[in-house]
């Protein structure tokens, strides 16, 4: 075994680092979740997430993985048989469509090579030839962990609008949500999924539904069993400051802290953060003369940068040599980027410190590991951060 000292270096894009002001505010005893102190804790919390999805309408938030959230979104609006729209964005939209076709949708899958986002105009070509209207719901990944790039729901809505076509957009911002602008009521999304466990700066554990008025006047109308999963059943409970079960006490005490966090530094300084971040990391990468999975630089994910190896090479092969030589967590290739493939997460609770002692861990174990690169990514990296090259910070996408 090796001997480590120090913090181990958690750089997967998640679960993310848990500061310890979250971790401190999960260190309570019980509390009685149907009483009058635990009401004050459900509203804040529930609250506090309408401003982060900055929303008027309800988020639920369930105890559950990203997953749950996911099911929850297909088992209230949809029924066996409806057809959806899904663009396969990387192994996460992959893992949507099998949810949905367990429950029996018909799914319309728009391939891509995983290294861009959803193709915008393919997605309006495919609803204009819709004219009766048979897709209930398009589905796309915000930004797909597997790959770094990100698909813009606005700019989806856009497509929706100019075609007239009434169908619900979904958007799965589990690892956008805190990490990148995400405008739930203004770009007109009608179900989110979220989690706690990237930008949220928590453990695993909760997940979460942001909705619009239409997305709960159709779940209403909709005789898809469910029950665990039910939104209804959450609403009413929630007026109450409470649950339908037993919520997940410890998580909701830390997300009261988490929000509290983002709202210290402000949303749009916590954007700007991670922008840069993503700016120094992918000019690392350039320096080594690594290719990005991102080919588009409009899709650049500002909450992780996965980096491919040159042929011959294996990801993970690598992953281990800076595991073993530095305490470092690099995330692995998935799905068809398996072995070819590393993500380095720059997400949630990080600074500049962090991230440069993350890129010098992997500088040193590219030598280590024997893949061929150029030396001086870090110092690109540094210049970044440092306000030397303007050039390499993207602007905010404008609503």
């Amino acid at each position: 075994m090796t001997l480590h000292t120090g913090r181990h270096f958690l750089q997967i894009p998640g679960p993310t680092n848990i500061p310890d002001r979250v971790l401190r505010a999960m260190d309570m005893p019980a509390l009685d979740h149907r009483g009058p102190e635990f009401a004050e804790l459900g509203y804040a919390v529930m609250t506090g997430l309408q401003r982060i999805f900055r929303t008027k309408h309800p988020v639920i938030i369930f105890p559950s993985s990203g997953t749950g959230a996911w099911e929850a979104a297909l088992v209230n609006t949809l029924s066996p048989g409806d057809k959806v729209l899904l663009a396969e964005t990387g192994q996460f939209a992959v893992l949507w469509r099998g949810i949905a076709e367990k429950f029996k949708l018909d799914v319309e899958f728009m391939p891509t090579d995983w290294r861009r986002g959803a193709d915008v105009a393919e997605i309006e070509s495919r609803l204009a030839a819709d004219r009766s209207h048979k897709i209930k719901a398009v589905m796309v990944i915000h930004n797909e962990t597997s790959t770094g790039c990100v698909t813009h729901p606005l700019e989806v809505r856009k497509a929706l609008n100019r075609t007239n076509h009434p169908a619900l957009l979904m958007v799965d911002t589990i690892s956008g949500l805190a990490s990148m602008e995400y405008e739930h009521d203004a770009w007109g999304i009608d179900v989110a999924v979220g989690g706690s466990q990237k930008g949220m700066m928590l453990p695993p554990g909760l997940s979460f539904n942001a909705l619009s008025d239409r997305a709960l006047a159709i779940s209403r109308a909709n005789s898809s069993l469910r029950s665990y999963w039910d939104w209804h059943d959450m609403l009413e409970f929630n007026k109450l400051g409470t649950f339908p079960y037993t919520p997940a006490v410890n998580l909701l005490f830390a997300l009261r802290e988490a929000i509290a966090m983002l709202e210290e530094e402000g949303l749009e300084n916590v954007f700007a953060r991670h922008r840069r971040h993503g700016a120094a990391t992918r000019a690392a990468a350039k320096t080594w003369g690594l290719d990005l999975v991102c080919l588009d630089p409009n899709a650049y994910s500002p909450s992780l940068t996965a980096v491919m190896v040159p042929d011959g090479h294996d990801a993970d092969a690598f992953r281990k040599v800076v595991l073993e030589n530095f305490d470092m967590s690099l995330g692995t290739g998935l799905g068809k980027l398996k072995g070819r493939a590393f993500r380095i997460g720059h997400i949630g609770h990080f600074n500049d410190l962090m991230l440069m002692g993350t890129l010098s861990g992997v500088e040193m174990g590219l030598d280590l590991g024997k893949i061929p690169h150029r030396g001086g990514g870090v110092m690109s990296a540094m210049e970044v951060l440092k306000g030397r090259n303007a050039m390499a910070m993207p602007k905010a996408a404008v609503a």
